[in-house]
Parts: structure tokens; C-alpha cells; sequence
């Protein structure tokens, strides 16, 4: 059975699904080279030209914007098949995803989302909780928050939750206001100039905040099922033409305006990012605290877009020891297409078979580099030149599906260079504040970092405190709170034996590992793309690895 699922929202994409096994992912943006690209025409395009196949069924899953694009038509032109609306059921693709990848035989999954489902026109999903189980599967909603989209249709809310309550009464179904999580947090990103998707800005600017430096403005009280969002009079929404609400922005904040922040007179803006931070990470692991107590279920999957926030998702690593937590690499809208489509997949077929994907490097194509010309050279060839403190870009096999560079897309640079995160940015131009990334020999991460307990963080979805010891020894890494995102690096990786080279040089295994890519642009697809980045950057050599060329 043949699915093509399609995700025409921020971070659109394309999944076609081949009897259970991913035969095609495409994300529009890499295609079209605009960062985020909702309309995802290119995306399908591309699995339609590379299907070998009939087609069984098509989805269209969005929250809302399946009209806009028109993309149902599409599909029924170019497949000749019936084609599934799921576009009411944001959330479970994110679950759907989430839990098949957690490998847990059930487990509670947290849904934290900035724009669900719409519901009647006047609001839309904010957190859902799920009880999952392979068994059977079964994705049973047991509670769903919603915000209110048009503010004044009072009567509308009531009777659409009256409505889900009466569909659905295993599931508590509430609207506590016009906000949720991940849009309290978005008024901290709008507050410095950025656009509402770029929440992980904020995440970066926080550690430099003061948490004492800003008044509780928003969390006074606590209600009953430990879920809060703040008061409306706070913030006020920027509004489109069509009057749909957009980003967050505040009423007034301590004479603050809306403006990038400067390395001079950042301080309340970083006070009011680490604000943010700290108390929507609370409220969320409050949220999750009180689930598994109600339940005892101690698997807890966290999946939607404040999933993406590792510093949060240490966090509740921290505060719950005994829970066995897994959080989706691919969190953002990037990887509902997938989720659409394994979802409508087991209700179809009730296969037990777990869907699981191996690792994120499924995007796009294998492209040939026969007409690469460079230098042919080894792993240590590689590893000394990283040591002479030269920056190496490494393209090889498929791109990685989300946000994360992990090795195959990735721009590698000397961990132990006290000046790396300003030699880097020079290439990067990224905003002064944002943290990077190391990957490091998994066999060593615990010898460095305080873990958690976590042995595998292969995809970078949590952040790690350096150990005290080794704080200057990293300085050129690791954020100004002594955090890294780690990527831990184990024998099956292609880029074990460079660390194992470096090691031996130098004693350490780790490198500082960035996203190939500049300011702005999606991650590297082609070679002709790796060609052209490197051509108009400070980089210093392109590596690829399956070929043994460097180019310079």
C-alpha cells in the first residue's frame, strides 16, 4: 500500500510511505530555497516524479491551509486516487510520529503546539495529551487546550467545547484563553525582532538573562489541573488583512520596544527571554507531573514545536528522574507528512509492525558526485586539518530531515579552540547570542558533561552542563551557562573514526558541529548547492567523505 502524505504548512513536506517503509521524504524549502516555505508544490512535483508505482490514497495534512494551496486538487490530478483530509487532526500527526519513533509499548504523549486544528473558526488546538499504545494502536486524546482564535465569540467556544465534550467525553476539553505555551513564549521572539518560528533564538538569548531581572507578570496562580496561561491584557496580536491572528507582541513591557538585540543594552530583553523560559518549562513539567500521576504511566514522549526546546526538555529530565522521557527529533510541522501517514496507515492495515525510523537521514535523494574535483584524501587527512584549526564542511548521503545538522550536512571545527563560536560565525553570520553545537564519542560525553543519566543523544534533542573541570577547556563551545547540545557519536556513525583520529591527536574526541548552511538559507540538498556555499563563504575546505574529495 502506497501513501503520499502531504503537510502544506510552515516547514512543508512530502512523505511517501511504501507498505510501511519511507520510499520518499521531501521538505519544500530545501527544493525552493526558502527557509519555512508552506506551499510545498515542488515537493510534490518531486515524489511524483519519482514514485515507481501506483498510488493507493493521498492526505492532506494541516492544520487549516489545505484550500489556500489548493493542494487536494493537486493530488487528485496527479495520483488518481482518493485523497484524506486530516487537516482536523494536527495534533495526532505530531503523536502519530512521536510515539512510533519512542519504540515504547505505550506511553503518555504530551502535544505541545503553537497552532493546531482549527476548530469552527474560533479556536484552535494548544496541548494535547495522549494515552498511546502499540497494541491495537491506539492514540486515545485524554485532555486538549485550546485557544481562542477570534477573541469575542464567547458563545461559539462554549458550544464547540460543549460539542467535543459530548463526541468525545473520555477526553477533557477546555479553552482557558488567547494564548497557550508556545505563543507566551513566542511574545519573548516577537519582543526581539524575530519571526514567531524562530522560537530557538529566544531559547539562545535566555541563558544571558538575569531570572530574578523581570516581575512575575503572568503566572500568579495555578489552576486545578496545573495547566495556566497568562492574562490577556498583557499582550495583544499583530493581525493580517484577513484578520487572522498572527505573532504575539506586548501592549507595553517597561518601555521596551520591538528591535534586534545588540551586544549593548541587551540585558531586559535577555531578563525577559530567561522569564519565559524558565516559567513555560515549569508549567509543562507540572503539566506532565500531573498526567503521570494521575496515570502512573512513567513513558513520556513530548512532541509539537516547544518540543524543540532542549534546554526545557533537560529540564523535566531533571526534575523527574524516574520517568522514561523520549523527545521526536523531527518536532516541528517538518514531520507531520510522516506522521499523517503512518497513522492513516495502522488504522488501515492494524499491522504490529513498528514504523520506527532508523535515524533523520531520509531527505531528498542520493545525489552523484562523479563530477566532484578535489583532492583525494583520507579520514586523518581530514582530522589534521581540523587540528590546524581549519574549518571543514562534510556533505555525504542524505540530507537530515529536520532542523539538526548530524554529521551529514554539517560544518565541523576545532572544540577545543577558545575562539571557535566567533571563528565559525564569521561563516554562520548568525546573531551574536545563539549557542552551537559538539558532537562528541559517546563513549566519552559522560566523562565531560553531566548527563542526566542519558547514555544516547544522537539527535541532539537535549542540552547538557559541562563539568565544572572542563568549563574553560570547552569555552569556545559551549553557551554562556556552560550548556551544549550534544550530538553523541557511537560506532555506527560515519564520523566515528575522525573523532577516534582526533582523540589520538589531541586527547579529545569532539568537535564543534554546526548546521552547512549560512544565515537565512535552508541546509545544503546538492552538491551543486555545497559547491556554491562554500564558493561564497569563509569556509576553508568541502569535505565528501564517500568519494575521499576535498575541495577547497
Amino acid at each position: 500500500m502506497r501513501i503520499v502524505s502531504v503537510s502544506p504548512s510552515h516547514d512543508a513536506s512530502v512523505c511517501v510511505l511504501n507498505d510501511g517503509e519511507i520510499e520518499f521524504f521531501f521538505k519544500e524549502e530545501r527544493l525552493c530555497g526558502i527557509k519555512k516555505e508552506s506551499a510545498p508544490y515542488l515537493a510534490i512535483y518531486e515524489a511524483y516524479k519519482n514514485i515507481k508505482g501506483t498510488v493507493d490514497l493521498c492526505i492532506v495534512a494541516s492544520p487549516d491551509f489545505k484550500n489556500i494551496f489548493s493542494v487536494d486538487h493537486i493530488l487528485e490530478r496527479l495520483f488518481k486516487c482518493e485523497v484524506v483530509d486530516m487537516c482536523s487532526k494536527h495534533h495526532i500527526q505530531h503523536a502519530a510520529l512521536a510515539f512510533e519513533n519512542s519504540n515504547f509499548e505505550e506511553s503518555l504523549v504530551f502535544v505541545i503546539d503553537r497552532n493546531g486544528s482549527m476548530v469552527n473558526r474560533c479556536m484552535r488546538e494548544s496541548e494535547t495529551v495522549l494515552y498511546a499504545r502499540k497494541k491495537d494502536y491506539g492514540l486515545l486524546e485524554v485532555y486538549k487546550n485550546y485557544w481562542a482564535f477570534n477573541i469575542g465569540t464567547t458563545d461559539n467556544i462554549q458550544e464547540s467545547l460543549n460539542q467535543l465534550n459530548k463526541e468525545n467525553p473520555n477526553c477533557k476539553h477546555v479553552c482557558r484563553s488567547s494564548y497557550n505555551i508556545t505563543k507566551v513564549y513566542e511574545s519573548a521572539t516577537s519582543l526581539i525582532g524575530q519571526d514567531p518560528l524562530e522560537n530557538g533564538k529566544t531559547m539562545g538569548l535566555s541563558a544571558y538573562g538575569n531570572p530574578q531581572g523581570f516581575p512575575n507578570l503572568f503566572l500568579d496562580s495555578i489552576q486545578e489541573d496545573l495547566h495556566n496561561i497568562p492574562h490577556d491584557s498583557y499582550f495583544g496580536h499583530e493581525q493580517s488583512e484577513t484578520s487572522e491572528l498572527k505573532s504575539v507582541h506586548f501592549r507595553d513591557l517597561l518601555g521596551l520596544t520591538i528591535k534586534k538585540v545588540p551586544q549593548d543594552g541587551y540585558e531586559l530583553y535577555a531578563d525577559y527571554a530567561k522569564h519565559v523560559q524558565n516559567e513555560t518549562e515549569k508549567q509543562v513539567a507540572k503539566f506532565i507531573e500531573y498526567y503521570v500521576r494521575q496515570t502512573v504511566i512513567k513513558n513520556v514522549v513530548v512532541t509539537g514545536g516547544f518540543a524543540m526546546n532542549i534546554v526545557a526538555n533537560s529540564y523535566y529530565v531533571k526534575k523527574m528522574p524516574d520517568v522514561n522521557f523520549f523527545f521526536e527529533p523531527i518536532a516541528d510541522d517538518t514531520g507531520n507528512s510522516i506522521g499523517a501517514a503512518i497513522f492513516v496507515y495502522k488504522q488501515i492495515t492494524n499491522t504490529q509492525k513498528n514504523l520506527g525510523l532508523k535515524d533523520t537521514f531520509f531527505h531528498g535523494h542520493l545525489y552523484p558526485l562523479d563530477n566532484i574535483e578535489g583532492e583525494e584524501v583520507e579520514v586523518s587527512d581530514v582530522a589534521e586539518l581540523i587540528l590546524q584549526q581549519k574549518s571543514v564542511a562534510v556533505y555525504q548521503g542524505y540530507a537530515e530531515a529536520g532542523q539538526r545538522a548530524l554529521g551529514n550536512r554539517s560544518i565541523l571545527f576545532d572544540a577545543t579552540n577558545h575562539n571557535a563560536k566567533q571563528i565559525v560565525n564569521r561563516t554562520k553570520n548568525r546573531e551574536w547570542y545563539r549557542p552551537f553545537a559538539m558532537m562528541i564519542l559517546e563513549e566519552d560525553a559522560d566523562t565531560y558533561f553531566d548527563m542526566l543519566n542519558i547514555k544516547k543523544n544522537e539527535f541532539m534533542t537535549n542540552s547538557f552542563d559541562v563539568k565544572s573541570e572542563y568549563r574553560d577547556l570547552f569555552k569556545g563551545v559551549i553557551h554562556i551557562d556552560g550548556s551544549c547540545r550534544l550530538q553523541t557519536i557511537d560506532t555506527n556513525h560515519s564520523l566515528y573514526e575522525l573523532l577516534k583520529l582526533i582523540k589520538s591527536k589531541n586527547g579529545i574526541g569532539a568537535l564543534l558541529n554546526t548546521s552547512f548552511n549560512l544565515a537565512g538559507d535552508p541546509l545544503v540538498e546538492t552538491p551543486e548547492q555545497a559547491l556554491e556555499t562554500l564558493n561564497k563563504s569563509c569556509l576553508d575546505y568541502l569535505w565528501f567523505p564517500s568519494i575521499k574529495k576535498l575541495v577547497s
